[in-house]
């Protein structure tokens, strides 16, 4: 899958190649092998530093406010570590209606999720999240957000690190661009697996997912994609559900 995505990030940095003159040829070839050899360790440094950036322009509920008390509650049958990666949930004061992980374990639920949620769904809602933690789709969408911003020369590459050192409006950006990645269909209806399967696991009732999709139907929220359908994403966890009682 990263073949993939270097491919992809050269495809686009050869485009910007067309409007450059011979030198700064050199420079995207730099650029390309920047890409190609981001390590685990440099998507955590920017998955941590994004969120850090994120959680300085957002206002984070304190830990005694009620939506952070009621998360923790939520929380603490979920575990807070996934396939060796530690989990650090936090809450964002806002009438937006959305949650997001990235790759480095930071997870952070919007109140005006949690206002429009019953516990169980907000189970669902992070196990979703959590796979795609777990699933790889996560570090892949902070790869490709910053390739992109390497293609467009938004960011310049440093000769001196595997990573640029970014400035607090790069990061902003790079952050952005990371929550509202769009996942695919084949993404999304693994994450919602995984979210079945985790809860099942911890023994926590997976209807959740499906009525947490039904009730976002409209696709109000950031989390929930237009593709496969809300409706579609419901009824494939209520099958599963089904079929689990039937092996009973």
């Amino acid at each position: 899958m990263k073949l993939k995505f270097i491919a992809a990030s050269l495809f686009a940095l050869s485009l910007s190649a067309c409007q450059t003159n011979g030198s700064n040829l050199l420079d995207l070839g730099s650029q390309s092998v920047q890409i190609a050899m981001l390590s685990d360790a440099d998507v955590k440094t920017l998955s941590d530093q994004s969120c850090e950036q994120m959680d300085a322009q957002s206002t984070v509920a304190p830990s005694n406010n009620a939506y952070t008390v009621r998360l923790n509650k939520i929380t603490q049958s979920l575990g807070n570590e996934i396939n060796g990666t530690k989990i650090n949930y936090k809450v964002y004061l806002t009438n937006d209606v959305n949650a997001w992980a990235m790759a480095n374990g930071c997870v952070r639920v919007y109140s005006g999720l949690m206002d429009k949620m019953t516990d169980n769904e907000i189970q669902g809602v992070l196990g979703h999240e959590l796979g795609h933690v777990a699933l790889g789709h996560s570090k892949k969408s902070i790869q490709v957000a910053y390739g992109a911003q390497l293609a467009r020369g938004a960011i310049a590459a440093s000769s001196n690190s595997t990573i640029a050192a970014l400035t607090q409006s790069q990061l902003g950006d790079l952050a952005e661009n990371v929550i509202n990645a769009q996942f695919s269909q084949k993404q999304e209806t693994a994450a919602d697996n995984y979210s079945f399967d985790f809860l099942v696991q911890k023994g926590i009732d997976p209807i959740g997912i499906a009525t947490a999709f039904e009730k976002l139907g409209g696709g109000e929220a950031s989390l929930l994609s237009t593709h496969p359908a809300s409706s579609d994403r419901a009824n494939n966890i209520r099958t599963k559900i089904a079929q689990l009682n039937k092996s009973k």
